[in-house]
């Protein structure tokens, strides 16, 4: 049993942010209950929410909220309420950005699991994911063209001049390389680095670092594979990847990538992790605008995001393995959401398949 309390900040943000995190919530009892866990939970405005409560996307109380925790478990932020304002202060480039930043989170974990049960939701022929999938996209999350500078847009005598710039240091590539390599000795042993080394000086960088991580790990096989080529093959055969490691850009894109071959990205969590046991937990998605407050939303990917959250910032990995077993059950014997819902299927709503995850977890291990 834990000896101390954890301080966990929620930010549940905007659009399906609010339901699904409630839902969330419901696993979060049962399993507090059934692990011994104890765990303050504390919420924080963010995003859009936020912008319209206390007039900025990341407020100052907020930041001091996250820094008082031992982990975030964000929603989601954005919509079209908020896009006519200027970029800078528009929900996710003024929130999550800064959080990344303030809190060094240079490695984000996108794991993309197809389920054998879930093979019809993926848009491949069932051919290319017979029996399903299971990758791990990483993703390094504070530099490259998303940060580096100069980063400015100038007039010019022929109209307008943009400029994003690509820089990346040693050392910011060797942390992210080292939590790949150390993500893929757990699972199959295996490490692909996505680049443009064709083209690109920063891949070729990438290259001989990651390639000096590489010889510390001599039980992990390293290969390389060109972006575009990465992402033709997430769709001709994305089985054949275990750890995918890539910069910012490629690995924004790439996770994404992954996530739609997957199925849905309702189902898919994330973490971004710094230096130390802190990290911020979110699903995959974005704020679904569209179908906030229907209770309608899937809230499987925030429910994983939880499962990572005790792994990798409480150091419980049998709870995070009885929500996952618990997922796993429910899907099995054929809960689905609208998202996952094939003709003839009976589709559920957010709570109630929460209320069935729950009740698997307070049962231990996904058992019905």
């Amino acid at each position: 049993m834990a000896s101390h309390v954890n301080r966990i900040a929620v930010l549940a943000g905007d659009g399906i942010g609010p339901e699904v995190m409630g839902a969330t919530m419901l696993v979060a009892k049962e399993l507090e209950k059934k692990h011994g866990l104890q765990l303050e939970w504390k919420e924080g405005w963010v995003g859009g929410a936020a912008i319209d409560a206390k007039g900025k996307a990341l407020p100052d109380e907020t930041v001091e909220l996250c820094r008082s925790a031992k982990a975030v478990l964000f929603g989601s932020v954005g919509g079209p309420k908020w896009e006519n304002l200027p970029p800078n202060e528009q929900p996710e480039r003024a929130a999550l950005l800064p959080l990344r930043k303030i809190f060094g989170l240079y490695a984000n974990l996108r794991p993309a699991v197809l389920y054998p049960e879930l093979v019809k939701c993926s848009p491949l022929h069932p051919d290319r994911v017979a029996g399903g999938f299971d990758l791990l996209v990483v993703r390094e999350l504070t530099g490259g063209l998303y940060f580096g500078q100069p980063k400015e847009t100038t007039k010019t005598a022929r109209g307008e001049r943009a400029v994003d710039t690509m820089v990346y240091e040693t050392h910011e590539i060797e942390r992210v390389a080292e939590v790949a390599f150390r993500a893929a000795s757990f699972r199959k042993k295996r490490v692909t680095l996505a680049d443009k080394a064709n083209v690109l000086e920063t891949s070729l960088l990438w290259r001989k670092v990651v390639r000096g991580v590489a010889a510390r790990h001599p039980a992990i096989t390293l290969d390389f594979i060109y972006a575009d080529n990465a992402a033709m093959q997430l769709v001709r055969d994305p089985g054949r990847f275990d750890v995918l490691l890539c910069e910012n850009l490629f690995g924004d894109m790439l996770s994404d990538q992954a996530a739609a071959v997957a199925g849905s990205l309702g189902m898919l969590p994330s973490a971004s992790l710094g230096e130390g046991s802190f990290g911020l937990y979110e699903p995959a998605g974005g704020s679904a605008p569209d179908i906030a407050g229907k209770g309608v939303a899937n809230p499987i990917a925030q429910i994983l995001s939880l499962a990572l959250l005790c792994e990798m910032s409480l150091g419980q990995p049998e709870a995070a393995e009885s929500i996952r077993q618990a997922v796993a059950g429910a899907i099995r014997e054929g809960w689905r959401t609208a998202d996952l819902a094939v003709a003839g299927e009976k589709k559920v709503g957010t709570q109630e398949i929460a209320k069935e995850i729950a009740r698997r977890v307070a049962l231990g291990r996904g058992k019905g």
